[in-house]
């Protein structure tokens, strides 16, 4: 949470209480005024009598300030506060009134100690909190932790990553570059989905694939993007010491990093990298601009999806700095026999109950087939949500869709696999990853159509049960038995992961976790090919969500930043 400290509030000082008073974060004001100070305190606003130019006093504050805000009415008073301001806090960023009618002289010297100078007849409120509030505290943030990395940072992808992961590291690499840090782009897994190859080869883009055998320990850093926990969802131990998260799916559990920016408001984490890109003046190159559009159409399945006025504005700024040819040679590669024989298996092996549809496709060898299995299996005519599942490598991974507003996926899946595997993503899109354990050591025919036979019935049952337990949700959609259930095909159950691990274009899986080192901003996670989260397994193209709590958002809604230790 930002914490800010004003010194001196005149009637600029007032109209920019009177605006953030509800936004996250804390707020002291100083001031000689006693009518001022009394009157705020009568308005729940935390406020002092003192010198605001006085800095022992302003250093006798006992909590740490991130922006110190200069809003008198006095010009002379204005710069004394500032010069003051900066000598107790020289790492805050300071924003300053210049004051009612200032000489030359004043607004230059204020000029010389303040970040973000606000002069007479500007919108004073909104322009404080636009370029001196918590942006421009998120952006200096960053900047501090990029430039402490000692050696090559390491910007990881959530496993199997899709569109959305791979464009947020490529943009969060060219920011590193700008502020002089080396970064390499890094994945675990594999990128099988056509799309996301097409996407990777036609960008010519430079990653590192790397294996959990792996040593780590060469990287001076890491960062995660679309998703927020080591060792949940990628290849790195656990216990890794995190730097940056920036992930836009919802967290379940605390996310520790320097620097945190989990902002669920937004429909993908390519867009808040635009938001970086822009805020610290770095113009995207070819590739990252058609990298992050493509992410953000991606994840909000071409802006009719959990998207907010923030993707349209970055699409906007995006769209003439992007490859319309690359896009769409990405958008139209060819099919894998894999994949249609996987997407042929789900429509054989559906089960039908009211509107609830799941399939069990048995073995997997492309597990982003899942993805495009539960998208295609949602649009058969009565069907209002899809649940396919398939196991490899000792692993059921689950895939799930869902139209209409009456059922979070995410949370559906939480609850019905957290137990026993990982799960999370958004409302509608979502995936979970159990393992399996000796038992998916099964080789022949019959131990594989054995196994099939029990992920069946420990998806189905946990998954119905689930169900049942949502709240608004029609009992007979989740009805117990056969009634009104339809089997197709010879039923040979596999679970699939992920709120979209496998997910297709989207990327691999759901996204969300966290672990925690130096907090300074958090946000949420998801994400398309493969799952990242231990709530968010389908971190790709599901929506899985992501672990840690919500904290808060750009708009002051849950989801967006903490401020660690290292903050000014």
């Amino acid at each position: 949470m930002v914490s800010r400290l004003m010194l001196g509030c005149g009637s600029i000082g007032h109209a920019i209480v009177d605006a953030i008073a509800e936004r996250p974060g804390s707020l002291l004001v100083l001031s000689d005024d006693a009518d001022r100070v009394e009157a705020l305190r009568e308005n729940g606003i935390a406020a002092e009598r003192s010198d605001p130019t006085n800095p022992v006093a302003i250093r006798s504050v006992t909590r740490p300030v991130d922006v110190l805000i200069v809003a008198g009415n006095d010009p002379e008073a204005n710069l004394a506060a500032a010069e003051a301001g900066r000598e107790a806090y020289p790492n805050a960023l300071l924003v300053a009134h210049t004051g009612r009618s200032p000489p030359a002289e004043v607004t230059e010297g204020i000029e010389r100690v303040a970040q973000r100078v606000i002069e007479p007849g500007t919108a004073v409120a909104a322009d404080l909190l636009r370029r001196g509030g918590d942006e421009g505290v998120r952006l200096r943030r960053l900047r501090r932790v990029l430039r402490g990395i000692e050696g090559t940072l390491a910007i990881v992808a959530h496993d199997n990553p899709d569109p959305d992961a791979i464009a947020s590291a490529i943009a969060l690499a060219q920011v590193a570059a700008a502020v002089g840090c080396d970064a390499e782009v890094c994945y675990f897994g594999d990128i099988s989905h056509q799309e996301n190859r097409a996407f990777v080869n036609l960008l010519d883009l430079d990653l590192v694939n790397l294996d959990s055998a792996d040593d780590p320990g060469g990287y001076g850093g890491f960062a995660l993007v679309d998703h927020s926990r080591p060792g949940v969802n990628d290849g790195l131990p656990a216990d890794t010491a995190i730097d940056i998260v920036i992930d836009h799916h919802p967290p379940r559990a605390p996310v520790e990093a320097r620097f945190v920016d989990l902002s669920s408001d937004v429909g993908a984490t390519s867009t808040l990298l635009v938001d970086y890109l822009r805020g610290l003046g770095v113009e995207p190159d070819d590739p990252v601009a058609t990298g992050l559009l493509y992410g953000i159409r991606v994840d909000t399945k071409d802006f009719i999806r959990e998207v907010s006025a923030m993707d349209f504005e970055a699409a906007a700024y995006l769209l003439p700095r992007s490859n319309e040819g690359v896009l769409e040679q990405v958008e139209a590669p060819s099919v894998g026999a894999e994949t249609l024989e996987i997407i042929a298996r789900a429509i054989r092996n559906r089960e039908l109950r009211e509107t609830v549809l799941t399939s069990n496709v048995g073995r997997l060898a492309d597990r982003d087939a899942l993805a495009q299995a539960a998208d295609r299996l949602l649009d058969l005519e009565d069907v209002h949500t899809t649940l396919v599942y398939g196991f490899r490598d000792r692993t059921v991974y689950v895939s799930a869709r869902a139209r209409g507003a009456d059922l979070d996926l995410g949370e559906t899946l939480r609850d019905a696999f957290d137990e026993v595997g990982s799960a999370g993503g958004h409302a509608g899109m979502a995936g979970a990853q159990i393992p399996l354990g000796i038992l998916g050591d099964a080789e022949s025919e019959e131990e594989a159509a054995s196994l099939s036979a029990i992920v069946h019935n420990v998806i189905t049952d946990r998954f119905y049960g689930a169900l049942r337990s949502r709240p608004n949700r029609e009992p007979t959609a989740v009805a117990d038995g056969d009634d009104g259930r339809h089997a197709c095909g010879d039923g040979d159950p596999d679970p699939s992961s992920d709120p979209d691990p496998n997910l297709n274009r989207d990327g691999g899986g759901e996204h969300g976790s966290a672990n925690p080192k130096n907090s300074e901003g958090s946000t949420g996670p998801n994400g398309p090919n493969g799952p990242s989260d231990p709530d968010d397994p389908d971190y790709s193209d599901a929506d899985p969500g992501s672990d840690g709590e919500p904290g808060s958002t750009r708009n002051g809604e849950p989801g967006v930043e903490y401020a660690g230790p290292d903050d000014g």
